[in-house]
């Protein structure tokens, strides 16, 4: 198997759920019996107080497993966000690989294959998939029906989100909330035919002063360019 075509393909999978059509049923509120202190609308407050107030980096494990084949692929690398729809993730295991996005454009560089992939960020970080929620968390509410798992996670709160909009490759995810910081801590994404994306951060620090440039992109000289678009 490519391991540099799976890794890409789950990003854009896993990581990339901002814009789909804005939906008319309001957030479920409702909490299964036994369950927890809140509503989803009262922990996505939280949670959008602290990651609209200012940009943020964290450490990332990343775990793609096919449930057919029984195989499953990791990764691990960096993440930087700037609120709102700027990110910048950066693979170093099992092979360098840095994907920027400005909010508008995207690029994906392969040093080892001295590759640029380039297109539009919304063809990626659109329609419900991925990651790219992380850059704007208030969306969701519009993008997804989401409820409140009477599932128990230790010190985390459960959000099940079903996309308002649903596509082979995305069918549900699941965010585990700190219930001390509403950091979130991991996601869960799943696709039609139960193939599981797993992403857990750690070592998330939060930051206003997020350096620009960080969220742009130098084309190297003499790379191989293709347009993804």
């Amino acid at each position: 198997m490519n391991i540099r075509i799976t890794f890409i393909t789950c990003l854009l999978m896993t990581f990339v759920m901002v814009a789909a059509a804005v939906a008319d049923d309001a957030v479920d509120q409702k909490v299964q019996p036994g369950t927890l202190d809140m509503s989803v609308d009262q922990i996505l407050d939280k949670v959008e107080n602290v990651y609209t107030a200012a940009g943020f980096s964290a450490n990332f494990i990343q775990a793609s497993t096919i449930k057919a084949m029984e195989i499953t692929d990791s990764a691990s690398g960096e993440l930087v966000v700037k609120y709102p729809g700027k990110m910048r993730w950066v693979y170093q295991s099992p092979e360098k690989q840095i994907i920027v996005s400005d909010g508008e454009h995207l690029w994906i560089y392969r040093p080892e294959d001295n590759q640029v992939l380039r297109g539009q960020a919304s063809s990626f970080f659109g329609d419900g998939k991925g990651a790219g929620f992380l850059s704007d968390i208030r969306k969701i509410r519009d993008d997804f029906h989401i409820t409140l798992e009477d599932i128990r996670f230790g010190d985390s709160y459960s959000l099940m989100m079903v996309p308002q909009q649903k596509t082979w490759d995305l069918v549900r995810i699941n965010l585990l909330v700190s219930k001390q910081n509403y950091h979130i801590t991991q996601v869960y994404t799943y696709n039609a035919y139960e193939d599981v994306t797993r992403i857990e951060f750690t070592n998330l620090e939060f930051n206003g002063a997020m350096d620009p440039s960080l969220f742009e992109f130098k084309m190297p000289a003499n790379v191989d360019i293709l347009e993804l678009d």
